[in-house]
């Protein structure tokens, strides 16, 4: 009698008002709360229940979901890639630079592909062969790339002379729809199935799961941090790519708010689904939460400064969310 009187008090424990399981609260509750968001933003704002407005979002948030992907395999390794916002500033003057000079779309962005992996492969070499902590070793090489974008433009923008068929790339729509959109789309399609549907992706959760059992189990732990700090500077380039197309010029400090909005919307997508673990699909979530909340905010005509405390908030609360429902740990 005892023991079922103990079991219906664990059972309630894990409800919340005795009526919703403990475990659905920790995965979709900010889920919720975008829901909420949106609706508010329905009520309070005329225009952004509109299709052109929806449109604006999608495009507003593509870069910054492609960025977030590529953190997202970081994250499940536990490595944090801090010099991804100088990344996306690197192939956001080097595409453009290159296309200026008379080099051809193709060959342009296959460099700035090419310059993507060299920056991931150095900061996999400094974290698994020197054995610098990513926290320090992403920090160093961000500021590197700081002084490298503005020595590649001597300190201005890249303005001019940019082809009609790159432009496209940031610029264009398809049947309506921006082309960013379906990057983004491609880009969140393509790192979930490689995270949850290949082995590749297993071993990645693995290593950032349990290294020690990682190793153990004869998982090449070394390789898998490398190959996930090589996999954000890809994506990173990608979306630097696409920003210096959608800005229609190079500036080599446009990439830098990456860094932040790139780091919050993995922690508030480690908020829900598999909360204190980072997937592609939270991180999408995240980059649709940050995106209503811009969105909202400049609609109802908010400074920018403010929405920079809104986000600096959202990302404490998020960080402390996951801390108490699970073991955050990324260092």
């Amino acid at each position: 009698m005892s023991d079922l009187t103990h079991s219906a008090s664990a059972d309630r424990r894990d409800t919340v008002f005795g009526i919703i399981p403990k475990d659905y609260v920790q995965r979709y509750s900010t889920l919720v709360v975008l829901v909420l968001m949106f609706v508010v933003f329905t009520v309070t704002v005329d225009k952004f229940l509109t299709p052109q407005n929806l449109l604006n979002i999608a495009q507003q948030i593509s870069m910054l979901t492609i960025v977030g992907a590529g953190l997202t395999f970081g994250f499940a390794a536990k490595e944090m890639d801090l010099s991804v916002g100088f990344t996306v500033g690197l192939a956001g003057v080097l595409v453009p630079l290159m296309l200026v000079a008379g080099w051809s779309l193709p060959v342009a962005l296959i460099v700035g592909l090419v310059a993507g992996f060299l920056v991931g492969a150095l900061n996999a070499g400094l974290v698994t062969l020197v054995g610098i902590p990513s926290l320090i070793a992403t920090l160093a090489t961000g500021s590197i790339l700081f002084g490298v974008n503005f020595l590649l433009t001597g300190g201005r923008a890249i303005y001019g002379g940019l082809p009609d068929s790159f432009l496209w790339l940031g610029q264009g729509r398809i049947m309506g729809v921006p082309v960013l959109a379906y990057f983004m789309i491609a880009a969140v399609a393509l790192a979930w199935f490689v995270m949850e549907r290949t082995i590749f992706g297993r071993y990645i959760y693995a290593v950032g799961g349990n290294q020690k059992a990682a190793e153990l189990s004869g998982v090449k732990v070394r390789r898998y941090k490398a190959a996930a700090l090589i996999v954000c500077a890809l994506f990173a380039v990608v979306a630097g790519t696409l920003l210096s197309a959608r800005l229609g010029s190079g500036q080599p400090n446009a990439g830098e708010r990456y860094l932040l909005d790139g780091l919050a919307t993995v922690f508030i997508g480690m908020t829900m689904l598999r909360p204190g673990t980072a997937t592609v699909l939270g991180t999408f979530f995240g980059a649709l939460f940050i995106g209503v909340i811009n969105n909202g905010l400049n609609l109802m005509g908010m400074d920018t400064y403010i929405q920079s405390i809104v986000k600096g908030v959202i990302i404490l609360v998020a960080v402390a969310v996951v801390s108490r429902s699970t073991k955050l740990n990324l260092l």
